[in-house]
């Protein structure tokens, strides 16, 4: 029987060990973080964006979240800085040349990689389902356009 106690015991405090009842808050001075429920996204009417780090119009690293909404892209731009995105869920839609076309663009699925290669131009967008990029690059940046830049539906 003491044992079978001594048993019992040794599995619940294993447990305690391996599963604690309540997990400890990092140190600030060593991890910073932000839950989902407190970034605040910026709606908008063809993408929702918020900046985690960083500014894109001043000098230093910034890291950006936006969301496309679907039907939406842009029209042929370029940035004279490299950017580089990370499909974070959905698919993003790509093309690049003076010409905007949407029927002609790449899909680019989740969990893939992209260059925005500087001075180069391109537009991109959502197609039939919202996509979420993350996109980090050195500020600061600049977006040109052959013609006032905009963003809107496609269809």
């Amino acid at each position: 029987m003491n044992l079978r106690i001594c048993s019992t015991l040794l599995v619940a405090a294993t447990a305690f060990a391996v599963f604690p009842g309540r997990a400890a808050e990092p140190d600030p001075k060593a991890i910073l973080y932000t839950l989902p429920d407190k970034i605040n996204w910026k709606k908008g009417p063809t993408t929702d964006s918020v900046m985690l780090q960083g500014d894109d119009t001043k000098p230093g690293i910034y890291i950006q979240l936006l969301r496309w909404h679907s039907n939406n892209m842009s029209r042929p731009h370029s940035h004279d800085m490299p950017r580089y995105v990370y499909v974070v869920s959905g698919t993003w839609w790509v093309g690049t040349g003076a010409k905007f076309d949407p029927a002609g663009t790449k899909p680019i699925p989740a969990g893939s990689y992209v260059t925005d290669i500087p001075n180069e131009l391109h537009y991109d967008g959502a197609k039939d389902g919202d996509c979420v990029l993350m996109i980090v690059g050195m500020g600061p940046m600049k977006t040109s356009s052959p013609q006032p830049f905009k963003a809107g539906s496609i269809k």
